[in-house]
């Protein structure tokens, strides 16, 4: 059992709110490992591993697939996987728990939309690289966002042989063009500039405030969210980091002093989290 320390569940029931920021580990810890060529990843990809050469579902998001037909073959299948099929875990169940009634903000790397198909308010949450759950035009002709999983569930019931049927292939609206997950990887991704400035709202809010980071996740290297969550705490003299990762704790020196560092699974430490807190 992880132990916590006292003044962290003190530090938690005492915040004004709660920013958390999540990466690749939340999601393995999930089941979902985009790097892996592993046991789940042959059980849904595993003829598109021999037919294509796919050693992991990152390479299939960045693929250029031959047709739009086995584009949306693949990312069909996965969006059904762990989007459409995806229940609330128990991290997931945990972390609810403990930021209960407060306010709170979610910044995360992570594209399946598990926060948000566990509860968490879509607009108190900023998908940094987009998300699985949207699309756009490819080229793009404009900046809407449209929705995906219907059209994804669709597909992923008519595919066959890594195909989806042609009339079911998305087009843009407003060009006929191809469209694409909005997924950060290309010079054409549309940034959610809305999700930013709700976000630059919250800390606006909160500033000078008792704000606890919650960090989930993230490895020591990460500049897109691990980076600027610590110079945030940096420049909050009442705010306090929390990060929770897996043989790798990595803290700013100048915020040591306001940091909890917890080495261990997400979801051993999620758990023994929310028990020391009593929540």
């Amino acid at each position: 059992m992880t132990k916590i320390d006292p003044n962290l569940c003190a530090a938690i029931r005492e915040a004004d709110a709660l920013l958390i920021g999540a990466s690749n580990g939340l999601s393995i810890t999930e089941g979902l490992h985009l790097f892996a060529d592993d046991q789940a990843f042959e059980a849904l990809f595993g003829d598109l591993k021999r037919k294509y050469g796919l050693r992991c579902i990152l390479q299939g998001m960045m693929a250029r697939w031959p047709t739009e037909e086995e584009k949306w073959g693949f990312w069909s299948r996965l969006i059904h996987r762990y989007c459409g099929r995806y229940r609330p875990t128990p991290v997931m169940e945990d972390l609810r728990a403990i930021v209960g009634d407060k306010d709170y903000f979610i910044v995360t790397s992570n594209g399946e939309c598990h926060f948000e198909r566990s509860g968490f308010a879509p607009e108190k949450i900023y998908e940094a690289e987009g998300n699985w759950l949207t699309m756009q035009c490819a080229r793009p002709c404009h900046d809407t966002l449209y929705p995906t999983l219907e059209l994804a569930e669709q597909m992923a019931a008519a595919e066959q042989g890594g195909k989806v049927p042609s009339e079911l292939v998305p087009r843009c609206p407003k060009c006929g063009g191809p469209m694409e997950i909005h997924m950060e990887g290309g010079p054409n991704f549309i940034p959610d500039t809305a999700a930013q400035q709700r976000m630059q709202a919250f800390l606006r809010q909160y500033r000078g405030r008792k704000l606890v980071v919650l960090e989930l996740g993230v490895g020591w290297r990460n500049q897109l969210i691990k980076a600027p969550l610590m110079r945030l705490v940096a420049q909050e003299p009442n705010a306090v980091y929390v990060t929770v990762n897996l043989g790798e704790i990595y803290i700013a020196e100048n915020i040591k002093e306001r940091s909890f560092g917890l080495d261990g699974s997400l979801s051993d430490v999620l758990s023994a989290l929310r028990e020391a807190c009593g929540v």
